[in-house]
């Protein structure tokens, strides 16, 4: 007898006007596997949003379907209240300001961190403005600025390749913020890192925080605790629990199929 799958009814909410990300009844699946099952997720303008859970809960795919890599089957997601990211490509979508940053840093290992962060530098660049582009001085300011943020303003002319793996994840952030990224994803930021730089990456993040929209995911739950964010736990496709630290953390659904008791 073959099963008849009906789709959930169509979202009648809509985001409010402080809204920066909203994910309304999205599923999606892969070969009969539902990766994202009828997930609802609201994030508002300027907030830091932690998002975990275990391996295979879904947080790759819906960072993908953020970003356009992915198409849900079903359900909305509204970028600044109006902005449908279900109709719009990957490279549209990082035109309106939503930048993704991988576990794995992706910076030009070949070229310095000055130089790395020019070429993120969000301006209007057609072929004859690529051919003859001189950096202005405002550009260059930002650029400055941007060095002294992410804590690489002493390293500003060393090739990136030769930097250790958390002042790569910096450059990386810089370069997102340079793009002028008002909707910030961040994949594993502190994986692989020192202590200390893990502190750094909380500080950082923690600066950027207010000015940018922020969600980041995360396993290394001390470093979860030191941003003290708002924390969505997801689980099978869908979220498990929300809410602060201590309120996630006691609750028995995330003990048993995360933390572990």
């Amino acid at each position: 007898m073959t099963e008849t799958l009906v789709a959930p009814p169509a979202p009648t909410a809509s985001p409010a006007a402080d809204t920066h990300l909203y994910l309304d009844g999205v599923s999606v699946s892969f070969d009969g596997f539902k990766a994202i099952n009828n997930l609802s997720l609201v994030i508002g303008k300027g907030e830091l949003r932690t998002i975990i859970g275990p391996n295979g809960a879904g947080k790759t795919t819906m960072m993908d379907i953020i970003t356009g890599k992915t198409r849900p089957n079903t359900g909305v997601v509204f970028f600044d209240g109006t902005i449908d990211l279900t109709k719009q490509d990957e490279s549209a979508i990082a035109n309106l300001g939503i930048g993704r940053k991988f576990q794995k840093p992706t910076v030009f290992e070949n070229l310095t961190v000055f130089q790395n962060l020019e070429l993120a530098l969000k301006t209007a660049r057609g072929t004859w403005r690529t051919l003859f582009y001189k950096m202005v001085g405002s550009e260059r300011d930002r650029i400055e600025e941007m060095l002294v943020e992410i804590g690489l303003k002493e390293r500003h002319d060393e090739i990136a390749g030769a930097l250790s793996h958390g002042q790569k994840q910096w450059l990386e952030i810089g370069m997102l913020l340079v793009q002028d990224a008002q909707l910030l994803l961040l994949d594993e930021p502190v994986a692989g890192m020192t202590d200390h730089e893990t502190e750094e990456t909380a500080d950082l993040i923690l600066s950027i925080a207010g000015q940018r929209t922020l969600v980041v995911v995360e396993h290394d739950m001390e470093f979860v605790r030191r941003l003290g964010a708002r924390i969505t736990v997801l689980h099978e496709g869908s979220v498990l629990a929300e809410g602060p630290l201590d309120h996630v953390q006691n609750d028995p659904r995330v003990i048993e199929v995360y933390l572990g008791r």
